[in-house]
């Protein structure tokens, strides 16, 4: 063991003995490292920088303005070379640094390379490894490269703090001063104004079971089972997105409510045929055509997206829980209509099996699965193929689970993304 190593690990161990003993299991020989040199030097791993190599100081000042200058307490995620925690210690006003491991071997052995007592030995740091919280803090800086090399055990991490990053990205395409996005709010605005509010439907169903159906690829086991119980005298609701309706009626399941939320689905999605007595629940801004041409009952309700903030003063409506995808207000309108239990069918957020969705081919409803360049850990703790927005929807339910301890939810299969909160129903899913 170096001296450097020593005394880096003796500061740890003083502090966060846990941490350490963590740290000196770590395989620091796994780690592909290179020295790089330029005006100054840095590590990279695989091809991966993990600061510049040529001012690491300057870059660490530019990353450390992104952050509130006057927040008493900060999160870092990564622990790169330790120059970005040392510029941050450096203000007066800060409190408490918390700093989050996303790569333990990485760090190990950047502890047998560098002197980081400094700023280990500061009183205002806290240090613990990233999979210790199932959950991330604002304010936070993420380092870049330790996002890439992130542990397998830091994943659920990483993948919050991906996801954060791209919100304010993501949000562009609903920005509120979008003239298309206004357009397409007006061409509803009449059909609105006469169809019944969704809050109608709140606590209709008190203490009747849900079934909530989305579209991926583990729906299609479930078909001819979910056709019997639909049959059943006694049976759960049956909610289910869009996206699924088509797969649904081809099995002579007639569901009580569609849900749908997207300006791109059409009459192909939600053919108007023997629909009398299927409540459509949707949100303003989709086609308008497509929505008269329903022969059922018509709820329309808003998300808290501010491209909803004027025609919501002018035509109330119930809101329901938007995180991006479908699913959501889906999962929401079944827990405040009242059901104590969800079952979730076809909530696959991933690619099982090299397939997209039930019912639809390869790229119908979005990219193709060989673009597909990210993974979530399957039901058996497999990685399974997905993409970046499909990891941002199942954070948000997972984080809606969480906001709901007096719901039960339940999921119906292994083979799609492992969704927190939720137990595997030993009545659909195999062990």
């Amino acid at each position: 063991m170096s001296e450097t190593l020593q005394r880096n690990l003796a500061a740890i161990e003083r502090r966060w003995p846990d941490v350490a003993r963590r740290l000196l299991a770590e395989n620091t020989e796994a780690v592909p490292a290179q020295l790089l040199e330029g005006q100054g030097s840095t590590l990279s791993v695989n091809g991966i920088q993990l600061t510049s190599r040529h001012d690491r100081v300057a870059e660490a000042q530019r990353q450390a303005e992104s952050l509130p200058a006057d927040s008493p307490q900060l999160y870092l995620y990564g622990t790169g070379l330790g120059d970005l925690q040392r510029v941050l210690l450096a203000a007066n006003t800060l409190r408490a640094l918390h700093v989050y491991i996303l790569n333990g071997a990485l760090f190990a052995l950047v502890l047998q390379l560098l002197e980081q007592d400094d700023w280990l030995t500061d009183p205002r740091v806290e240090l613990a490894y990233a999979d210790a919280a199932s959950e991330i803090r604002l304010p936070f800086f993420a380092l870049p490269a330790e996002l890439v090399l992130a542990d397998d055990s830091s994943a659920r991490i990483r993948d919050r703090l991906v996801s954060e990053v791209h919100v304010g990205f993501t949000n562009q395409t609903f920005s509120p001063d979008s003239a298309e996005t206004a357009e397409r709010l007006e061409q509803g605005r009449a059909l609105l104004l006469s169809d019944a509010d969704v809050a109608d439907l709140f606590d209709s169903q008190r203490g009747r079971d849900a079934f909530i159906i989305a579209t991926g690829p583990s729906l299609q086991q479930h078909l001819p089972r979910l056709t019997e119980v639909f049959h059943a005298a006694q049976r759960p609701v049956f909610i289910c997105v869009d996206t699924a309706y088509v797969s649904l009626r081809q099995h002579g399941i007639k569901p009580d409510l569609v849900i749908s939320i997207d300006h791109r689905i059409a009459p192909r999605h939600l053919p108007p045929e023997d629909t009398d007595g299927i409540a459509l629940v949707y949100l303003p801004g989709q086609d308008a055509d497509v929505l008269k041409a329903w022969q059922g009952p018509r709820y329309g309700g808003y998300s808290s997206s501010p491209i909803y903030s004027v025609m919501r003063n002018e035509i109330p409506r119930g809101h329901l829980h938007m995180g991006g995808s479908v699913i959501h207000p889906a999962v929401d309108l079944a827990v405040k209509m009242g059901a104590p239990r969800l079952t979730l069918f076809g909530a696959d957020f991933a690619f099982p099996g090299g397939k997209t969705h039930t019912g639809w081919g390869d790229g119908h409803l979005g990219p193709n699965v060989d673009v597909a360049r990210h993974w979530v850990l399957d039901g058996r703790g497999d990685k399974v193929k997905t993409q970046l927005n499909f990891r941002s929807y199942l954070i948000e339910l997972e984080r809606y689970i969480a906001s709901h301890p007096d719901v039960t939810f339940l999921n119906t299969s292994r083979d799609g993304a492992f969704i927190a909160g939720t137990t595997f129903d030993p009545t659909w899913t195999p062990a």
